[in-house]
């Protein structure tokens, strides 16, 4: 009696959770301000397909990996939109930086001028069908492999997409301060991925708690480190960007840095949490004399091996993201001083 209480107990408190969680995103995601740019009136992005190739006038440059240049010219039909139906021809330009080898399906760009009036350009490949059979393969992979806990994994990602996608980004651009939406999403993220994938025990409350400090303690880093290279989102590229968008909305964008180091910290911190909790807890079943004091131990032995790995994964990551970057950077050979002291280098050496 007292087992059914407890459940129909949980259910309720399950079920009220999800509909605050609803609710906040309904809140966070009405009425939200969007930027829109003057000169981006009359422009939309739709799906098109070559119907035929009317002139060919492209070149291919041996020279330079086999690039196309020259023009080609095409009969597009566009497949949604207004302008669902119409067929256009198409001047497809190719460059050194714009080679869009279009065959059948195509990202458009239609520029209205006038009631009924409109130009057709080629945007670029069109590949939202092959970015939806990349996630369905990982998300096969992960359930195949892990079985429940790989299913169970692939919902709290989704968890945190949701909350990153539509509750912190929306709530920032209505005024909502976004380092402390960020923190909050964090704390609640770190409890529903652990709780989805481990169910409530003493090891996932251990690994929940745990990771978030670790999150805490990174982003007081990333705080004293970013004041004393006087580094905020002002330095960062997307800082022109994010100014325009201020001009139309409430968004503060003076602690975003900050913001993307802490959702980026999360996803470390929780994976080296998650190892050391589990290998505690397999030691402690093994074990169960083994007191509090050993078992610590051992779990700062197992956390000092994983830091030499995950130093290791973080700076490789960050080289790999950057290898373009350092390379323009090799071969124009600049000075020491130069490069210690652009905002670029700074602000990868902080992230």
């Amino acid at each position: 009696m007292n087992f059914k209480k407890s459940k129909i107990r949980s259910l309720v408190l399950l079920a009220l959770a999800a509909v605050a969680f609803c609710g906040l995103i309904w809140f966070a995601n009405k009425d939200r301000p969007v930027y829109r740019s003057s000169n981006m009136a009359g422009t939309d992005y739709e799906v098109g397909r070559v119907l035929r190739v009317v002139e060919d006038h492209k070149t291919v440059d041996e020279e330079l990996d086999g690039i196309w240049r020259g023009s080609m010219t095409l009969e597009v039909e566009i497949l949604t939109g207004r302008y669902k139906g119409d067929t256009a021809i198409v001047e497809n330009y190719f460059s050194s930086l714009y080679n869009v080898r279009v065959a059948a399906g195509v990202s458009i760009r239609i520029d209205t001028t006038g009631e009924d009036e409109y130009q057709v350009s080629v945007y670029n490949y069109y590949r939202v069908p092959q970015m939806i059979g990349c996630i369905v393969a990982f998300v096969l992979l992960l359930v195949l492999i892990g079985g429940k806990k790989g299913a169970k994994s692939v919902a709290g990602l989704a968890f945190t997409v949701v909350c990153i996608l539509w509750i912190l980004l929306p709530l920032a651009l209505k005024g909502y301060s976004p380092l402390a939406v960020t923190i909050l999403l964090i704390l609640v993220c770190n409890f529903v991925s652990f709780f989805l994938i481990d169910g409530i025990s003493t090891k996932t409350v251990v690994a929940a708690i745990g990771s978030m400090l670790g999150v805490l303690a990174g982003a007081v880093f990333a705080l004293i480190a970013q004041n004393a290279m006087s580094i905020t989102t002002y330095q960062m590229d997307e800082a022109e960007t994010l100014l325009l968008i201020t001009s139309t909305t409430e968004l503060k964008i003076r602690d975003l840095f900050l913001c993307g180091i802490l959702i980026s910290c999360m996803g470390a911190v929780m994976d080296v949490a998650t190892s050391i909790c589990s290998a505690v807890a397999e030691i402690h079943q093994v074990d169960r004399s083994l007191g509090m004091a050993k078992l610590f131990a051992s779990g700062m032995n197992i956390g000092r091996d994983a830091m030499g790995t995950m130093a290791n994964t973080l700076i490789l990551a960050v080289a790999g993201t950057s290898l373009n970057m350092m390379l323009m950077i090799y071969s124009y050979d600049v000075s020491f001083q130069q490069l210690m002291n652009t905002d670029f280098v700074a602000i990868e050496i902080i992230q």
